[in-house]
């Protein structure tokens, strides 16, 4: 690898892609772009987009890009499906494109939740734990559990997979309970889930049981699972970790809230692309 070059990063969500070079060892992040992305066209427009943010950057050591699921991470090929992004791509070859559009040998894929949890544990509120959790919320649930750094997805200390949201409550899947559009069902009248976050500050007793009721869902399905790994500290990102404050009683082990998910999943797909 050229360190001159750095770990050239896409974190890629829904509605944007961020474009990143992130030096080795010392981690810090540079170039940082912020691009809207439509995920809802055709996949070759999706590729157009994601290759024209790539292109901004110095490709070198190839590209490593933070993907989220349902994604086949080893292979490159996207199963996306009716989860209202990326649907055009499902069953499509997304590493094998982009390897031929920016004429690379080398792209990596990492699941958004793990690289945002690696990133905390590299450089952030899980700094050097040796038994950690990290939850994404936004569109849906992440979860990623540490041992040394190191994401485990098998074994019976962790849900399948080693994610949560393959988990049911109450014999409806975790995501129905507490996830963007959960909340917003919940509650009624809001655009987003910053706005009941908004009215519950503001004295709104409704948004307020809403995200307490939606949180204590989480914290009863999260907590067994931590307690089975080990796990000392979780830490919630995505966009809904932002009513933490509104909600942190409901839970009873240590548990924070990410200071940026976009910074920590960019150094933490660095952090995988190069180990």
């Amino acid at each position: 690898m050229s360190n001159d070059a750095g770990v050239a990063v896409l974190e890629v969500g829904g509605s944007h892609v961020t474009a990143a070079v992130v030096a080795p060892g010392s981690w810090e992040v540079a170039s940082l772009r912020r691009t809207p992305l439509d995920s809802q066209t055709s996949a070759d427009r999706i590729v157009e987009q994601l290759a024209a943010a790539a292109a901004q950057l110095p490709l070198a050591n190839g590209l490593a890009l933070a993907m989220p699921g349902p994604f086949d991470y080893a292979t490159g090929v996207a199963w996306y499906r009716g989860v209202d992004k990326f649907d055009s791509l499902y069953g499509f070859d997304l590493g094998a494109r982009l390897r031929s559009l920016l004429d690379l040998d080398r792209v990596v894929f990492v699941n958004d939740a793990e690289a945002f949890t690696v990133g905390e544990w590299t450089t952030g509120t899980l700094l050097g734990l040796e038994r950690c959790c990290g939850v994404t919320i936004g569109t849906g649930i992440g979860t990623a559990f540490l041992l040394d750094g190191r994401v485990v997805r098998s074994g019976d200390s962790v849900p399948p997979g080693g994610e949560l949201y393959r988990t049911s409550v109450a014999g409806k899947p975790l995501e129905d309970w507490i996830s963007s559009r959960a909340i917003l069902r919940a509650y009624g009248d809001a655009p987003g889930v910053k706005e009941v976050a908004d009215a519950a500050r503001a004295g709104d007793p409704r948004a307020q049981q809403v995200l307490v009721d939606a949180f204590t869902v989480l914290a009863e399905a999260l907590t067994p699972w931590l307690t089975r790994f080990g796990a000392t500290r979780a830490v919630l990102g995505g966009s809904i970790s932002g009513a933490f404050d509104l909600v942190s009683q409901v839970f009873d082990f240590d548990v924070t809230v990410t200071e940026d998910t976009e910074h920590s999943a960019i150094i933490g797909t660095a952090v995988r692309a190069v180990s």
